[in-house]
């Protein structure tokens, strides 16, 4: 396996966020599983990178720090830390590499209402860094790695240390990664072709709607921005140098438009929000806003999630993935957004990225919503795929069939 890990970092840097030379790379990584990380900064660096830079995270700290901190304190965000992201982000622009693997139960037990007001009030005091990844200025991605507790929730019945190797090699799989450099090259080469296919297709279409149907009560209108673009697992950078946001990634995806949603939306996975298992929930929509929810778990979290900001309750980003794809066909419940959200068609609650929309990328958040698009201080994906999902997009009131039995109809 040391060999595919190997792999995966090199894919992090190559493919990933693409580093080129004398450029800076910042990488968020867990304390707990090391080793990627520093593989990361290796083939950086002989990649040609100028500097490489780590924020290390710890989850016990950080339940320390909500669980004992007042509210004051949780919701400051010293000068020191708003210099660093302004070299880092804003004048490095420094390649961005997040190794996420949160424990799903973080933060199980704890004063929600202290942890959300400051999550908001930091949000607010760092939005101005956000644009940096939502439009593509820099070079971004999401990754992930093991750690005990995540792992032990994903497989109960597994000792710690098979459950931690089994979370390992299953990342591996369906991430794309052989023994191979060059199979894994090739894996995700033949892997962007395909998903910029499906992409042609949408755009070369320009729906003006699109209409979800499965049998768990979804029942959901969408209208489409006008100009939208559907995009695939590459992006660009303001450089133009192409970059893949996601690893593993198995989605096309777009912007609603952010006042033409109506209908039942069901989720079929539980969503894991500020260290909180959000699970069973639905939403219903008019004229975009959801109007009405429920949650069999976790429903005072989701509440307060919505209650982010008046964008929170409005939809950013519509995106679909086949029921039939390497996660979905794993049969693993992650806890892990990034790779929930690549086995299921999904929506997210909240900001739009600005680059699905022509011209979004130009226009500061004041304006985006003259073009269709929601802000937000907040950007939740959550799930809502089945195997039973039809979507039907319509042109001129002229029908094309999208997704058959949860798959691409194309």
């Amino acid at each position: 396996m040391n060999k595919r890990i190997e792999n995966f970092a090199k894919l992090a840097v190559e493919f990933g966020v693409n580093v080129q030379k004398g450029e800076d790379v910042l990488i968020t990584s867990p304390v707990e599983s090391p080793e990627l990380c520093r593989l990361i900064a290796k083939a950086a660096y002989e990649k040609g990178a100028r500097n490489v830079a780590i924020d290390w995270k710890d989850d016990t700290i950080t339940r320390l720090t909500y669980e004992y901190q007042d509210q004051d304190t949780l919701n400051e965000v010293p000068d020191w830390k708003i210099e660093k992201l302004d070299y880092q982000i804003a004048q490095k622009k420094s390649n961005r590499i997040s190794i996420y693997a949160e424990d799903p139960d973080l933060l199980k037990g704890l004063d929600s209402e202290k942890i959300s007001e400051a999550i908001r009030e930091n949000s607010k005091k760092t939005k101005e860094y956000v644009k940096y990844t939502m439009n593509d200025i820099l070079s971004w991605l999401v990754i992930s790695v093991p750690t005990k507790k995540w792992a032990k929730k994903v497989f109960p019945d597994l000792s710690e240390e098979k459950a931690y190797d089994k979370l390992w090699e299953t990342i591996l799989d369906v991430s794309r990664v052989s023994e191979s450099w060059d199979e894994t090259k090739a894996n995700w080469t033949n892997h962007i072709n395909t998903l910029d296919e499906k992409a042609k297709f949408l755009n070369d279409h320009q729906f003006d709607k699109v209409h979800y149907k499965s049998s768990n009560g979804t029942d959901l209108w969408v209208k489409l921005p006008k100009n939208h673009i559907w995009m695939s697992a590459g992006s660009k950078n303001e450089k133009n140098d192409r970059f893949i946001p996601n690893m593993p990634t198995e989605e096309v995806f777009t912007s609603p438009q952010y006042d033409g949603v109506d209908g039942k939306l069901v989720a079929s996975k539980p969503l894991v929000y500020n260290g909180v298992v959000i699970n069973d929930f639905e939403f219903e929509f008019k004229d975009g806003k959801v109007v009405s929810f429920s949650a069999k778990e976790g429903e005072d979290t989701l509440r307060k999630m919505l209650d982010s900001d008046e964008g929170s309750k409005y939809l950013g980003e519509i995106a679909l993935v086949p029921y039939d794809s390497p996660i979905s066909n794993s049969n693993i419940l992650f806890y892990n957004t990034l790779f929930d959200e690549n086995a299921s068609c999904h929506f997210a609650l909240g900001k739009a990225y600005p680059t699905t929309v022509e011209g979004g990328s130009d226009l500061d958040d004041s304006k985006v919503k003259e073009i269709g698009l929601n802000d937000s201080l907040i950007h939740e994906d959550f799930m809502v795929g089945t195997s039973d999902l039809e979507i039907t997009g319509y042109k001129n009131e002229e029908e094309f069939k999208i997704f058959e039995k949860g798959n691409w109809a194309f």
